[in-house]
């Protein structure tokens, strides 16, 4: 059903919970295969992930190039791209089954989805960086990667995939998506503290 693409770069600690996330969603069968698509980290990110019988992609290039190298050794017919550290609610297997499920039986490729987004901000953070990175998750109405991204894999590359020149190649390719091609999920997908604040930055 799915192959997840999982780009890294010494992301060891980051990458434990997503794969303990996934573990459930392989024994149903929604999980396919997990692809780390790894720029050559220096830490334990190819220890965990051979550990977890991730396939590992090792690719020194853009991120747009990392991904989309990830995708072409997909097996399954879905994709689902997630970052590291990225944690879906527990209500995200059942629901993708019947996303998957209800698009096969159309016939169709589309529309993607992204998982609702779920707000998790370091406590540890200067207020203002707080309310600012609450603020910006709360209001802004493009989806991210940060939520997750699940495609068909004949839709992907019908559009070409992720791309190599794109400054932020991840929020290149959902603009290329479109709004209308993409639908939004019940399951929430953790945001980490440290990523919100990035997005205000």
């Amino acid at each position: 059903m799915l192959s997840v693409v999982i780009p890294t770069h010494n992301h060891a600690h980051a990458l434990i919970p997503t794969l303990q996330m996934l573990v459930p969603a392989a024994l149903e069968g929604v999980v396919r295969q997990v692809i780390v698509a790894d720029a050559g980290s220096t830490d334990r990110t190819h220890a965990v992930a051979e550990e977890a019988g991730c396939d590992i992609v090792e690719i020194g290039a853009p991120l747009g190039r990392r991904l989309r190298t990830g995708a072409a050794k997909a097996r399954a017919p879905w994709l689902m791209f997630l970052k590291p550290g990225a944690v879906l609610e527990p209500t995200w297997v059942v629901e993708t089954k019947r996303f998957v499920d209800r698009m096969a039986a159309q016939g169709a490729d589309g529309p993607a989805a992204v998982f609702r987004r779920e707000i998790v901000v370091d406590e540890f953070r200067p207020a203002l960086g707080r309310t600012l990175a609450l603020a910006k998750a709360l209001f802004a109405c493009k989806p991210t990667a940060d939520q997750g991204l699940m495609i068909a894999k004949r839709l992907y590359d019908r559009l070409g995939g992720h791309s190599d020149n794109a400054r932020h190649p991840e929020a290149d390719f959902i603009a290329r998506l479109g709004r209308r091609r993409i639908v939004r999920l019940r399951s929430g997908a953790s945001i980490a503290g440290a990523e919100l604040f990035d997005l205000v930055n």
